[in-house]
């Protein structure tokens, strides 16, 4: 039951800013509303609602990869088909009202593209569609063989790379984005980490880090995962499944109505109960928390 509350923050969180960095316009509370309850509240395009939906039913499929693992296919952590699926359920609700206005019959969600694409901001310009199925061939020998003894490519950057390589080919004639990305949440999941959010804030520098990519700098962009992966076991796993006493990070500790840089102040202070290790992180209990909420407003 801890496990399924980690994951239906991160679910919420997950649809609505992945979404967002490719212009959907629903705020936080209403994709809860809208995955939690099937209420479309707000008065935004239908379109909007679809592709949030879509996006909840590809991402709750994905996380339950996680959660129920089960054998996967010839041990792989991803194949061409389970890409095809992550695709048909994102994509399926938005086709409904709005499909892509240049798709073929056979270009429908779950199916590769047959179109060709205009180069993009920055130069990358996605291969001829005759190479799609061969290119995706190579991309899943290239995502099975993340965390393999063998490679001396620090994991951050070859998750890095085979998202950018996905983006590259860019198989659909459209969506590639958030299947590219619920995809790197199945492959992160199955590798045994939370799945990494990449904030509608942070949409500038993650373009920018795709860019450096394609030029072949996955710094940047390894880097970029790897920080949201940290902050997603900060955020919403390990203060769940720590005890009231146990030390945390104060990032782990932070809600809505109390920042991780109002704990940091109050720790400076005095006013919260908090260990600063030798590397300069301060490190706080919930237990100590709740009794700085508790006296905050007294008077000292």
């Amino acid at each position: 039951m801890e496990a399924e509350d980690i994951w239906a923050d991160i679910w919420h969180q997950e649809a609505h800013n992945s979404t967002a960095i490719e212009g959907n316009t629903l705020i936080l509370q209403e994709v809860e509303k809208l995955l939690e309850e099937g209420r479309a509240v707000g008065a935004k395009p239908l379109r909007d609602y679809m592709e949030v939906k879509g996006y909840g039913d590809a991402a709750r499929w994905v996380y339950g990869q996680a959660l129920h693992p089960g054998q996967w296919q010839d041990n792989e952590l991803v194949s061409i088909q389970e890409v095809r699926h992550i695709h048909h359920l994102a994509m399926t609700p938005v086709w409904t009202v709005a499909p892509h206005p240049h798709a073929r019959d056979s270009e429908g969600p779950g199916s590769f593209r047959q179109h060709e694409i205009a180069t993009f901001p920055g130069g990358m310009k996605p291969p001829p569609w005759t190479e799609i199925d061969a290119l995706m061939l190579d991309w899943t020998r290239a995502a099975n063989a993340i965390g393999e003894a063998s490679s001396s490519t620090p994991w951050p950057e070859h998750v890095a790379l085979v998202h950018n390589q996905f983006e590259c080919v860019h198989p659909f004639i459209d969506g590639n984005g958030r299947t590219g990305r619920l995809v790197l949440n199945l492959v992160l999941g199955r590798l045994g980490y939370p799945p990494a959010i990449i904030y509608k804030r942070d949409r500038d520098r993650y373009l920018n880090s795709l860019r450096k990519a394609d030029a072949g700098d996955p710094g940047p962009l390894g880097e970029l995962i790897a920080r949201s992966v940290t902050s997603n076991l900060y955020r919403f796993v390990m203060p769940a499944v720590a005890g009231p006493v146990k030390l945390l990070p104060l990032p782990a500790l932070a809600t809505r109505e109390l920042s991780e840089n109002a704990l940091r102040v109050a720790a400076h202070r005095g006013r919260l109960r908090a260990v600063k290790e030798n590397d300069g992180t301060w490190r706080s209990s919930k237990k100590w928390v709740a009794d700085y909420v508790r006296s905050r407003h007294k008077r000292v």
